[in-house]
């Protein structure tokens, strides 16, 4: 591998996330409202996709240690057989690094986000990403992915590592 280049993360929003999956966050100016008036509903902000015969849909917890910045990136991994949302329960931003699902990326084609703290994310299908990167220790995060038999981790190492730079909140 050559010297790391580095990638600065640019603000999560619905639009450039897009290719890669769907941004989870109460936007709308006008969630529906339920429950005799007492709830806000914002529906249908990511579809799931576990459906492969084989394996079902888990909701799980994952805590994290804080991502030490600069960040050396080398390594991405994909899901082929399912969607993988993270929901933060904390409310810090954090980061995101991904490309197109498809043929292991080039280093060109790895983008990187920072979300607002309020967004969560749900990776479509075969997206490749960075695994969960905390902002703080103890970051909880809310997980809707696929669990069962069949192999749904692949990982692919880039051909020029990657740096990313500590970010402001």
């Amino acid at each position: 591998m050559t010297d790391a280049l580095t990638l600065v993360p640019q603000a999560l929003t619905a639009e450039a996330f897009a290719p890669f999956g769907d941004v989870i966050e109460a936007a709308s100016d006008s969630p529906e409202q339920i429950n005799y008036g007492n709830t806000k509903k914002w529906a249908d902000l990511a579809l799931v996709d576990t459906a492969d015969g084989d394996g079902h849909t888990a909701i799980s917890m994952f805590e994290g240690l804080a991502t030490r910045m600069p960040l050396r990136v080398e390594a991405l991994e994909r899901h082929p057989l399912g969607t993988q949302a993270f929901i933060p329960l904390h409310g810090e931003p954090f980061l995101l690094l991904v490309a197109r699902a498809g043929d292991a990326p080039k280093h060109d084609e790895v983008h990187a986000f920072i979300t607002n703290g309020q967004q969560g994310v749900n990776y479509h299908k075969g997206t490749w990403h960075h695994y969960l990167m905390a902002p703080v220790d103890g970051a909880r995060f809310l997980i809707i992915d696929r669990a069962g038999p069949g192999g749904n981790c692949d990982f692919c190492t880039l051909d020029h590592a990657l740096v990313i730079e500590p970010f402001v909140k």
